[in-house]
């Protein structure tokens, strides 16, 4: 069923704290950090919206869309500021696509990969359930197992192959998809 605009649009977002982390809304501060991490082109290829280069002001514009009141995606900062690893590590996000399905989405800097702070994120967020989901869908590029295996330790189960344009590589990209029924 397709919803109207008004129907999807999201209110308030709650901060999520876990051992290592606070998923907290963006502000605007985070934008450096941001252009930062996305200027790494391995980082760019693994999203399908972030181009490689970024072009000047898109992160400004990311935050503007992320901290909106008419919004209809929630990002959340990975701040590590308490345990001293920074005040932005990546983000991890959810697109509410229909008013009980939501698509869950993340990057997390280079520097951090293989630590399973990405991990830790996408289990948070999965517990905290802030859009009250009885199902969160995900997908990864097929040449970036790493991301697959943070969304199977998330209870993330394979659905299907599909494919998805990546604007980093002007192409379109096979992914696998993978669906989480909430409780």
């Amino acid at each position: 069923m397709a919803m109207d605009d008004t129907t999807l649009t999201l209110s308030s977002q709650p901060e999520i704290r876990t051992d290592r982390f606070l998923l907290r809304p963006l502000r605007n501060s985070d934008a450096g950090l941001i252009q930062h991490y996305t200027s790494d082109r391995r980082v760019a290829e693994g999203t399908r919206a972030i181009p490689h280069p970024l072009p000047p002001g898109a992160a400004e514009q990311y935050v503007a869309r992320a901290i909106a009141a008419g919004r209809h995606e929630d990002v959340w900062a990975i701040d590590a500021t308490g345990s001293g690893l920074g005040e932005l590590l990546g983000v991890v996000s959810l697109t509410r696509v229909e008013p009980e399905q939501s698509e869950l989405g993340f990057w997390i800097g280079s520097g951090f990969w293989n630590t399973g702070l990405a991990t830790e994120a996408v289990q948070a967020l999965v517990a905290a359930n802030p859009h009250g989901s009885r199902t969160l869908f995900a997908e990864a590029f097929q040449d970036n197992p790493g991301s697959a295996k943070v969304l199977t330790n998330s209870g993330f189960s394979y659905l299907g192959d599909a494919e998805s344009w990546s604007v980093a590589r002007n192409a379109r990209v096979p992914t696998w998809t993978y669906l989480r029924k909430m409780a």
